[in-house]
């Protein structure tokens, strides 16, 4: 799910930690705030279509829930504790969290919803790349070989050569093109942001790292609209409700597991929590009409599977 393996509230770093054995309350609540993160994305979708910009978009998701996770901070009296050093990399964590916001979201309006989250969700790949880059880490084996798996189901679910829609690679890609490099990178600024939380941040508390990044992605994005004519709303009642429902639903997502998690012993982050496209792919298909064909819904299995393995592996 989008933003919430590097921000959720007791995590500090980007590895999934699962228990041993989830209680049947805490497997219903990762699986309601995934089916949320899904939803979120149709919402979006829907209101997209009825002509809000993405970057307004962005502003309200993100100022309506930095407020939210204000009042959590208050309620449970953070202390607010960040060493210098550490400010200017909330900063740059918080600026590429604007930038992947805006990409994810401009793919999900130009590609079926549940394909712009499977590529993005090859982020744990591009996270294992910039390790690699940035601090030297070689990823492990199981990431190694998940790499050539997760880009085959990928090459799959956005049916890259145009067998499934009778296009043709060439027209297919002109299809795609744009929606797909945008979901890749979205994943690509997502595995940065990651990567510096987990080396940059140790020691932040988790809830008001999500605070000020929310903050800094509201305030960028606003300043972007307002730098380009404004902000654009929706031209029709059905916009509004999708616009009201992402909010929402993004907010609500973040406050159950700032709230409720904590309470039923859910330490980290969940792989359950990554079956958030296949939510999509049945929420875009009932409201939306999108469809995709059979080979794609198989390479769409096997990227969460793939994921969710990734997650669940033990170290």
């Amino acid at each position: 799910m989008p933003g919430v393996w590097a921000f959720t509230p007791q995590h500090e770093g980007m590895t999934l930690t699962t228990p041993a054995r989830l209680s049947g309350a805490a497997f219903g609540t990762l699986l309601l705030i995934a089916f949320m993160m899904g939803a979120n994305h149709v919402a979006a979708r829907t209101a997209f279509n009825r002509g809000l910009e993405v970057v307004t978009a962005v502003t309200v998701r993100s100022v309506i829930t930095a407020s939210v996770v204000a009042l959590i901070l208050w309620q449970q009296k953070v202390a607010f504790r960040v060493l210098p050093a550490q400010r200017k990399y909330l900063g740059a964590v918080g600026l590429l969290i604007a930038v992947q916001s805006v990409c994810l979201y401009s793919a999900v309006a130009r590609l079926p919803v549940a394909l712009a989250l499977l590529a993005f969700n090859t982020y744990p790949l591009t996270t294992a790349l910039w390790a690699r880059i940035l601090y030297g880490h070689r990823p492990e084996r199981a990431v190694l070989w998940a790499m050539p798996v997760m880009m085959a189901g990928l090459a799959l679910a956005l049916d890259v050569l145009g067998a499934a829609s009778g296009l043709g690679a060439a027209r297919q890609w002109t299809e795609i093109g744009a929606g797909v490099g945008f979901a890749l990178a979205a994943s690509a600024t997502f595995g940065l942001a990651l990567v510096l939380t987990q080396h940059e941040t140790v020691g932040v508390d988790g809830r008001l790292r999500t605070f000020t990044t929310m903050a800094t992605v509201g305030v960028l994005a606003a300043s972007v609209a307002l730098t380009q004519g404004g902000f654009q709303w929706p031209q029709a009642v059905p916009g509004w409700w999708g616009l009201a429902a992402l909010t929402f639903l993004y907010g609500t997502a973040f406050t159950i597991m700032f709230t409720v998690l904590p309470k039923l012993g859910v330490v980290g982050n969940s792989a359950i929590m990554n079956v958030e496209p296949i939510f999509a792919l049945v929420l875009a298909w009932a409201l939306l009409g999108q469809a995709i064909a059979p080979m794609q819904l198989l390479g769409a299995a096997v990227v969460v599977a793939t994921v969710m393995w990734l997650g669940l592996r033990k170290p």
